[in-house]
């Protein structure tokens, strides 16, 4: 029984061993950053960058150091053209580049493979239809937001997202329901809140059959 006793205490201990690892690990990845030299001290370690609001600029060899990175916001930085080197971060799962200057997208972010949610909102220079190509070359790519831009129209080539799911166009200025996205195989959900439609509600989701809309 003593035996047994001391075998119990042994792999209690190591379970809370363990737990407590995991603890430090989940912490340690939900940490966000907000000073780009307090992340460069241990760039691997980063998981979550936020640099919003500080007009950053940042050599594209400083991107390769952050190789785990998986979040990371450049949001209200104003930045007229976006560093191709954040193409090379490989584990980056969720982007927002919203309120910036820019126009086109740099052609790295092909390599985003990982990427599932991206933020275009306030971006009023952003040439939708010429940055689709790339945008539909991003295989894991799954929500794209592009949230108040002005947006009158949808174009004609929106057909090259077929990988994309979710599409949030809130507080643009549609006045027709933009039902060129039927064309996406895999929409499920359509976000038009905000827009002056000239339809009711019921009107709009009966155009879009099979997928849900918040208007």
């Amino acid at each position: 029984m003593k035996i047994l006793g001391v075998l119990l205490l042994v792999l209690n201990c190591f379970v809370f061993t363990e737990l407590s690892a995991q603890v430090n690990i989940d912490a340690e990845v939900k940490k966000e950053f907000k000073d780009l030299s307090e992340a460069l001290k241990n760039p691997a370690q980063v998981y979550r960058l936020n640099l919003s609001n500080q007009k950053v600029s940042i050599p594209d060899s400083v991107w390769e150091k952050f190789s785990n990175l998986e979040y990371l916001s450049l949001r209200n930085d104003h930045l007229k053209a976006i560093p191709a080197g954040i193409g090379n971060l490989g584990r980056l799962r969720v982007l927002d580049l919203s309120g910036n200057d820019f126009t086109y997208l740099p052609a790295s972010f092909k390599n985003l493979s990982n990427l599932e949610e991206l933020y275009l909102n306030d971006d009023k220079y952003f040439n939708l239809e010429q940055n689709l190509p790339l945008l539909g070359s991003m295989s894991g790519l799954r929500s794209l937001h592009l949230e108040n831009d002005g947006l009158k129209r949808i174009p004609k080539n929106i057909g090259m997202l077929n990988q994309v799911e979710s599409i949030f166009l809130n507080n643009n200025k549609f006045s027709q329901p933009p039902l060129e996205l039927k064309k996406l195989p895999n929409l499920k959900f359509l976000d038009l809140q905000g827009n002056r439609l000239r339809y009711s509600r019921n009107e709009v989701q009966s155009q879009f059959f099979g997928i849900q809309v918040n208007f």
